[in-house]
C-alpha cells in the first residue's frame, strides 16, 4: 500500500486506513456507484467523500505500476493545483494504492464532501430553477477564469461542476479531477470545451453571450464554433451509444 495524505489530515491517518482497508464493509453510498464506488464516511464529524476508482485492465495494470500516475495521484495533484489557483474544488485529503511487484490495483481519492444545491445537470433538465439565467452566467464566467488561469478540464461535462449559492452569488467546484492539462489555451479550444455540457441551444447562447463579454471576443464566432462542437460532440456519442448496442445484441 503506497499512501499520500495531506499534512492537516495526517493525525486522523489510522482512521483513514481502516476506512480504506475495510471500503466494502464501512460508508454510506453515495451517487453512481457503475463505473466506480463512492462513500461517505464521518471523520470526526466531518464528512469526507471516498472514490474507490476500480481495477483497470491488464494493460493499464502495467502502465500504471510503472509508467503513468495513477487515477487517484492525479486527483489528488490537480486538486492542490487547482487550490493554489483559488479554483474551486472540494478540499484534498489524501490517496491511496496498492500494487503488486508487477501489477497496479486499486487506487482511493479522498476528499471532504461538500453539500451543493445543484450540478450543472440540474441546468440542462430544470428551466426554472431561480436565477436560471444569473447561474448559467456565472459558472461561464467560472469556465472562463479556468481557461484565463490555464486550466483545461477534459471532464467538462454535466455531472462534473457542483454548484454552491452563497450570501453575494454562487459558487463552483470541480470533481472527477483525473483528467486535465494545464497550458495556455487558444481560442478553438476553450470554446470546444463547453461542448459536453448541453444539447439545448438556448444554454449555449447564453454562454456564448457571456464568454463573449469576459473576453471581448465576437458572439457570432464564439456561438458558432460552441454550436458546431456542441452537435459534433451529440453526434460522436450517439455514433458510439449505437455501436455498443449493435455489440452487445452480436454478444448474445
Amino acid at each position: 500500500m503506497n499512501k499520500v495524505v495531506q499534512k492537516s489530515y495526517q493525525s486522523f491517518e489510522n482512521e483513514i486506513d481502516n476506512f480504506i482497508i475495510n471500503f466494502n464493509t464501512l460508508g454510506e453510498n453515495f451517487g453512481n456507484q457503475e463505473r466506480n464506488a463512492l462513500k461517505l464516511f464521518d471523520l470526526d464529524g466531518k464528512t469526507i467523500n471516498i472514490k474507490s476508482f476500480k481495477v483497470p485492465h491488464l494493460i493499464n495494470q502495467i502502465a500504471y505500476r510503472f509508467f503513468r500516475k495513477s487515477k487517484a495521484q492525479r486527483s489528488f495533484e490537480y486538486a492542490n493545483r487547482l487550490k493554489g489557483l483559488n479554483i474551486g474544488t472540494p478540499q484534498p485529503i489524501a490517496y491511496y494504492e496498492f500494487k503488486t511487484p508487477f501489477l497496479f490495483k486499486k487506487s482511493y481519492y479522498i476528499s471532504e464532501q461538500i453539500d451543493c444545491d445543484y450540478t450543472y445537470r440540474e441546468l440542462t433538465t430544470d428551466f426554472n430553477i431561480s436565477n436560471y439565467d444569473e447561474i448559467l452566467r456565472a459558472f461561464t464566467r467560472f469556465t472562463f477564469d479556468l481557461h484565463e488561469k490555464g486550466v483545461h478540464f477534459l471532464d467538462h461535462s454535466p455531472g462534473n461542476t457542483l454548484i454552491k449559492k452563497t450570501e453575494i452569488g454562487y459558487d463552483f467546484y470541480l470533481v472527477d479531477l483525473n483528467r486535465m492539462a494545464f497550458k495556455t489555451l487558444d481560442f478553438e479550444t476553450r470554446i470546444k470545451n463547453f461542448s459536453k455540457l448541453t444539447i439545448h441551444k438556448s444554454m449555449v447562447e447564453i454562454m456564448s453571450d457571456e464568454y463573449a463579454k469576459c473576453s471581448g471576443g465576437n458572439y457570432d464566432a464564439i456561438f458558432d464554433l460552441m454550436w458546431q462542437e456542441t452537435e459534433a460532440f451529440q453526434e460522436k456519442y450517439h455514433r458510439k451509444r449505437r455501436l455498443k448496442k449493435k455489440l452487445k445484441f452480436w454478444k448474445r
